[in-house]
């Protein structure tokens, strides 16, 4: 039998996304958000249902690019629209989506599952969400200035548009033991995991994978750095599995087309994570993003 993965996620104009922000990209964006969890989970995404609450002055035009935008990230899913609501609001646009997903009974992966002396790791490369949020605003700090055009479309591309790892899915269902999505920065979701599994952690912050467009952009500021550990927006997956299941997650990942980095160790000292840059200690004032 299955078991249904059930994820929901709210998005607020001038919270998650800026109000003129592409119609098209602010709902790849809603619905990506919703599959990343379905993706933590091992789940394989079955449909969703969308409320939108539209203020007032919307167009017809801006509405079908918003559907196209939407269809769009829904077909790449295999995830189709099943439901939902339309209303009005004299407040800014909301939109909330809630997603389903279905896995094998009792293989769903949860946080709860880290045991010490596995490899902790993360796919992709990470900060270039929070960095790009950056890059995108209508402020832009001066750093910006000094980055190539090609570097500066990239980050905001991943704020815009974050890729779900829905392809690694099958891989951290038969082989980690436990994962989540990092989408409130890797610090802050690395004490969830870790608080939820009753562990700790030694993590090499050298070892985090950045891109080159936030390799760059940590060139131009190194305080940067710090924003991209624990910003946000990556959406990629933290996960521990075992030394002996690590290499086969790696080689499932990699037939997915999608890296994975070891960044660390899971350790029996419970909420207790040692943080080391460039040899040293370093430890974090802010964990993650919150909303209160």
């Amino acid at each position: 039998g299955y078991e249904i993965v059930v994820t929901a996620d709210a998005l607020v104009a001038g919270v998650h996304f800026f109000p003129d922000d592409p119609p098209g990209s602010i709902a790849r964006k809603a619905l990506a958000v919703n599959l990343s969890d379905l993706a933590a989970k091992g789940a394989r995404p079955e449909g969703f249902v969308l409320a939108l609450a539209l203020p007032k002055g919307w167009t017809e035009s801006w509405l079908a690019a918003f559907a196209a935008g939407l269809k769009q990230a829904a077909d790449e899913a295999g995830c189709p629209l099943i439901g939902g609501d339309t209303v009005s609001t004299p407040g800014p646009l909301t939109l909330s989506i809630t997603a389903f997903g279905s896995v094998p009974a009792g293989r769903m992966v949860l946080r709860s599952g880290a045991k010490p002396g596995d490899v902790l790791a993360v796919s992709g490369t990470i900060g270039d969400g929070a960095l790009g949020l950056k890059v995108h605003g209508p402020a832009a700090p001066s750093w910006v200035a000094g980055l190539s055009e090609g570097h500066r479309a990239a980050l905001a591309d991943r704020y815009l548009h974050p890729q779900p790892r829905l392809r690694l899915a099958a891989g951290l269902q038969a082989h980690a033991s436990a994962a989540m999505d990092v989408s409130d920065g890797l610090v802050g979701d690395l004490a969830k995991l870790l608080k939820a599994s009753g562990a700790g952690a030694e993590v090499d912050l050298d070892a985090v994978p950045l891109s080159e467009a936030a390799r760059a952009a940590i060139m131009a500021d190194p305080a940067l750095a710090e924003l991209a550990w624990t910003g946000g927006d990556d959406y990629e997956i933290l996960c521990t599995a075992s030394p002996g299941e690590y290499p086969a997650l790696v080689a499932a990942a990699a037939a997915a087309g999608i890296a994975l980095t070891t960044i660390g160790v899971v350790t029996g000292a419970a909420g207790v994570v040692q943080y080391r840059e460039k040899g040293r200690a370093r430890s974090f004032a802010a964990g993650s993003f919150a909303h209160f």
